[in-house]
């Protein structure tokens, strides 16, 4: 594989790289940084959002600059005060090694006359929000006429935020012999304009196809009334209680109506949009960052620069009116090569817009139904299990044994356990017994897997759906499960659907014809000395109940025979059984 070195960075850039732990560069950079380092040229690149786009001009930019001049050489734009902050983080840490050079970030929400400082006193790179540059310039703070080098990080999404005309100002302000480079996710007709009117002849990057989505990302719609999407959004969180996920809005009134919703219903979570003071904003995503909070309800200008890679779901709770903002959101999950799941909550009257997102970000969408109340019970049932499992014993409460034994005396075994779930689980099964089912039909003709009636273990679209006892713990997601099965079964990729994958199991679909060999493959099987059980899910829509017949299910004393083993391997479909560093509780 080809790796830094050979791109043609100096020396000062590969020690920034080691201490960093890069090995190999993304398929941006690898495209783009030979070609800045070795001619100087306009360059527009297409790349969706965690592909190592700060890199990718970051690390060429870097070693263009003479650090022993103290005239501003490089200008970088950026739509947000938290994405100018994560670049100029970034380039100071590729800059390490590189003595005298200084690269200051100018933004709104802090003090002007400090930053023109920053600025007076050298600043070889200025890393800035529009707006502010536009401001700062007029004031005559700031001198661009001799840059060598303009960036414009996330075009498309400065341009959806109106400074179109701010940016006009801005490139008309240095001069006409500099390089410009454009990088953006998406190509509407505004940055083909500002490419048009600013830039000769450039090179172009695409990572993917046009405007295309990553295949990291899972995506997901449900179809629901319009005074329902509320109600449908806790019942998604329910179902997935490890969720660490933004949920967007399209107006900041929403976003904070939502958020408070939520957290009025007992949900950790915490609302970002442009109401809130820059001190507000910074404590949310503190805040997000720690997963103190796990629903982050946003705007989709006040979610730009939101650098977390681990977000597991991404919620349109309203898709955005401009359709191309999608791929922006959906960027949001998925990244550093983890896979994440994007779901959009929907109207009826909104079905159309569906097919207009996968046209645009190349992939499909499977329709989903929201799950009944007593699904999520059974889900959160299970969690609650895995939890009481997984927890480490505090050795301080054995000085409270003797007390505690005192007070549970009488109780045996089978009923301590129903005792010690029902503590969590009756407060779940008490909201859920009697709620509505949620779901609206919709279109017939997509052909995909929306839930039928069912008729005994087959679903009368020919499907059958599993529970299999590996989950998030094991090291698996939708993906890895997926590809897990496929080898396992030796059935193909599109043979299997609906892989939903929770802390410690999944539910997993296939059509009928498949449902001998799956059972069979599971008889007696076992991964690094554990038994992985599989059976048919007696829930329609895949909640959880499984079948009564536990004959194929093996107990303690059952440790002769010829087993079936696999051992997972830390990459690929195979995993280890390592378990995640960090694991994220329910909200109850």
């Amino acid at each position: 594989m080809t790796k830094f070195k050979a791109l043609g960075l100096n020396k000062a850039l590969l020690d920034a790289v080691a201490d960093l732990g890069f090995e190999t560069p993304s398929e941006v950079q690898e495209k783009t940084i030979p070609k800045l380092l070795q001619e100087e040229t306009d360059l527009v690149a297409l790349a969706q959002t965690g592909t190592g786009k700060t890199a990718a001009f970051g690390f060429p930019l870097i070693q263009k600059i003479e650090s022993e001049s103290r005239t501003t050489q490089g200008l970088i734009l950026s739509p947000t005060r938290e994405l100018c902050l994560q670049i100029t983080n970034e380039l100071q840490q590729y800059a390490k090694y590189v003595k005298g050079l200084n690269i200051v970030a100018i933004y709104g929400g802090a003090s002007i006359v400090e930053q023109s400082k920053q600025i007076k006193r050298g600043a070889q790179i200025i890393v800035a929000t529009p707006g502010r540059m536009k401001d700062m310039i007029g004031r005559g703070m700031i001198n661009i006429t001799k840059i060598d080098y303009c960036i414009l990080d996330e075009a498309d999404e400065m341009l959806n935020m109106g400074f179109y005309e701010d940016i006009k100002d801005i490139l008309s302000n240095t001069p006409k012999e500099k390089s410009t480079w454009l990088f953006s996710a998406t190509m509407p007709k505004e940055v083909s304009t500002i490419a048009k009117k600013f830039m000769h002849n450039p090179y172009e990057v695409t990572v993917g196809a046009k405007n295309a989505g990553v295949d990291t990302v899972q995506h997901e719609y449900y179809v629901v009334g319009g005074r329902d999407r509320y109600e449908a959004l806790k019942r998604l969180a329910d179902a997935n209680p490890g969720i660490f996920s933004v949920v967007f809005c399209r107006t900041k009134r929403d976003t904070q109506r939502v958020a408070e919703k939520l957290i009025g219903d007992g949900y950790n979570a915490g609302a970002l949009h442009g109401d809130l003071s820059q001190n507000q904003r910074d404590l949310v995503m503190n805040s997000f960052r720690k997963k103190q909070i796990q629903m982050l309800v946003a705007t989709d200008v006040a979610a730009r620069g939101i650098d977390v890679d681990d977000i597991s779901h991404v919620i349109n709770y309203q898709l955005p009116d401009e359709i191309e903002t999608y791929t922006h959101r959906s960027g949001r999950t998925g990244r550093a090569g983890k896979s994440g799941i994007s779901m959009v909550i929907i109207t009826r009257s909104e079905l159309r817009k569906i097919k207009t997102i996968e046209n645009i970000i190349k992939q499909k969408f499977e329709a989903k139904k929201i799950p009944t109340g007593i699904e999520i019970c059974e889900i959160q049932l299970y969690h609650l299990a895995s939890k009481i499992r997984n927890t480490e014993i505090n050795e301080a409460v054995d000085n409270y044994l003797p007390a505690i034994h005192d007070v549970l005396e009488g109780l045996d075994r089978e009923e301590l356990i129903k005792k010690i779930i029902s503590v969590e689980f009756t407060r779940f099964y008490a909201y859920y017994s009697r709620v509505k089912d949620l779901n609206t039909s919709a279109s017939s003709d997509r052909g995909d897997s929306s839930r039928p009636s069912r008729k005994g273990d087959v679903a009368s679209n020919g499907s059958v759906r599993y529970f299999i006892n590996v989950g998030e713990k094991d090291g698996y997601d939708w993906m890895s499960l997926k590809d897990f099965l496929r080898d396992t079964v030796n059935i193909g990729k599109d043979d299997l659907f609906r892989v939903d994958v929770k802390d410690s199991f999944s539910f997993f679909n296939t059509e009928a014809e498949f449902k001998d060999r799956i059972l069979n493959t599971f008889q007696d099987f076992k991964v690094d000395g554990r038994f992985v059980n599989v059976e048919i899910s007696k829930s329609p829509e895949g909640g959880g109940r499984r079948s009564k017949d536990k004959g194929r299910r093996r107990t303690k004393d059952k440790g002769k025979g010829n087993f079936k083993e696999r051992s997972f391997s830390k990459s690929g479909s195979k995993r280890t059984g390592k378990r995640r560093s960090k694991k994220r509780d329910g909200f109850y």
